[in-house]
């Protein structure tokens, strides 16, 4: 029996041999214990514990994985309500935010992972991924062989009520004006249909790929990033469209393409949002990123007057900085971007709705306006790679690589410092980085870097893979 391990966000493994429904029903039972007794101990009594929200996507049998998991935490006493359909994990984040008798929500995905996996994210009462301290207390609790006990629960539509909160928070009068016409890309995840629905009702011309309820993807990772974007990008540029939006297995995350097919990074687009949600909707507070954050976003929030605040990998370091007030935005490199004003989670229909809201109010398109950003703030290249090593290379470059790496050139760059706080970080001359960091969810090391040319990012990746394979 495959322990059951929560990593990065969540827990998440093959279908049939890590994700059973031994092994499932295990982590149900043991999340709704420790719900429960965050329950009891915030005055709810045994009589009125309150209600999980049970979501999934759109992987092989979800939605009865997803039953099943609402059958085991209702026989802990809980009220449950599942979704009636897929839905985005950041549908479920709503829900239960918005729902005043929420306790904390369970989604059954497994995120940009390729169409063999499923798992289990938990989510906090005001929609929030559940912190360390909280999964830790759920991994503890695993029983080594499941109950046999069941309950009833409630099937219910999640996706009216969250479209529309979405339509009320851009400028849809705006949008409607624009003549606007965009791609979508879901990569067959939990966003098909959803995002072309909201803006073809805005008045927006769509084209979607890759939308058909298929749940092997066509051997596609649902990840928005090379080279599983590649036709979505072939799609825009042989339309000419304004832009292409691309969302991962769960649509928490956003990438994006311009009217040429070039690949708009997400880098680039919580940059823009950041600049949007300043300049043209009057709003501040801190910004939040990941250590992975491009410096066109410090550029940008210095230009700003916001302070930006870096965290760990994973969103739930964010999360922890959204939970104590005065953040505007939250972002990562990997796509995932919240605003704590609509819900303490990423969204990747929102961020396309707010691009959209943007090249409507500009009268330009993603290309145009990725293009004045860069104007302003500098050009700067990224990429990243995963490095496959066996458990023993993962454990001894965690416990020997890391803790000890040190250089005065990397990459043909002066080193400048070092960030330690996950992984290894390199702080190189001209805003240039690289990092190291093991996965948190996948058996591999990555390595990220950012410079001013492709070529540049491309050896400070190559030297990084040295490092990382002990060469």
């Amino acid at each position: 029996m495959e322990d059951v391990h929560f990593g990065t966000d969540g827990w998440r493994a093959i279908i049939g041999e890590g994700f059973t429904e031994n092994n499932l029903v295990r982590t149900a039972e043991a999340a709704a214990k420790v719900f429960r007794e965050d329950a009891l101990a915030a005055g709810r009594t045994t009589d009125n514990l309150g209600t999980i929200i049970v979501g999934h996507d759109c992987r092989v049998d979800a939605h009865r994985f997803a039953a099943l998991t609402a059958e085991v935490v209702a026989a802990e006493g809980f009220t449950v309500l599942l979704t009636s359909d897929y839905c985005p994990t950041p549908t479920l984040c709503w829900s239960v935010a918005h729902n005043p008798e929420a306790v904390g929500g369970i989604m059954l995905t497994s995120s940009h992972n390729p169409a063999e996996y499923l798992g289990v994210k938990l989510r906090m009462a005001d929609g929030g991924a559940s912190p360390k301290e909280f999964t830790d207390r759920v991994e503890a609790a695993l029983p080594a062989q499941p109950t046999q006990a069941r309950g009833n629960f409630a099937e219910t539509d999640l996706m009216t009520p969250y479209l529309e909160a979405l339509t009320e928070l851009v400028d849809v009068e705006a949008i409607r004006k624009a003549g606007l016409r965009v791609a979508i890309d879901p990569l067959f995840g939990a966003g098909r249909l959803y995002l072309a629905q909201l803006l073809r009702s805005m008045g927006v011309e769509v084209v979607e790929i890759h939308n058909a309820a298929d749940p092997t993807f066509e051997g596609l990772h649902p990840e928005p990033v090379p080279p599983w974007v590649d036709e979505g990008l072939a799609k825009v540029r042989e339309l000419g469209y304004d832009a292409l939006f691309i969302n991962d297995g769960d649509a928490d995350r956003i990438g994006g393409g311009d009217s040429q097919g070039n690949f708009v990074n997400p880098h680039r687009i919580i940059t823009l949002i950041t600049e949007h949600m300043v300049r043209d909707r009057g709003e501040t507070g801190r910004v939040v990123s990941t250590v992975t954050a491009s410096a066109m976003l410090d550029r940008m929030c210095r230009r700003l007057g916001l302070e930006l605040v870096s965290t760990p990998v994973g969103f739930k370091w964010i999360y922890g900085e959204m939970a104590k007030g005065g953040v505007l935005l939250g972002g990562e490199e990997s796509g995932g971007i919240g605003l704590p004003g609509h819900v303490k989670e990423r969204d990747g229909l929102l961020m396309a709705l707010l691009l959209t809201e943007m090249m409507a109010q500009k009268g330009k398109d993603l290309g145009q306006l990725v293009a004045d950003m860069l104007a302003e703030v500098g050009a700067l290249e990224f990429a990243r790679r995963g490095v496959a090593l066996t458990p023993e290379g993962i454990d001894h470059f965690k416990t020997a690589t890391m803790p000890h790496y040190e250089a005065d050139v990397f990459g043909g760059k002066k080193v400048l410092g070092y960030d330690r706080r996950d992984g290894v970080k390199l702080l190189l001359e001209d805003d240039a980085w690289v990092m190291m960091r093991p996965s948190g969810t996948e058996p591999l090391v990555r390595v990220y870097a950012e410079a001013e040319t492709v070529d540049e990012v491309n050896a400070l990746l190559d030297a990084a893979e040295a490092v990382v394979k002990g060469e």
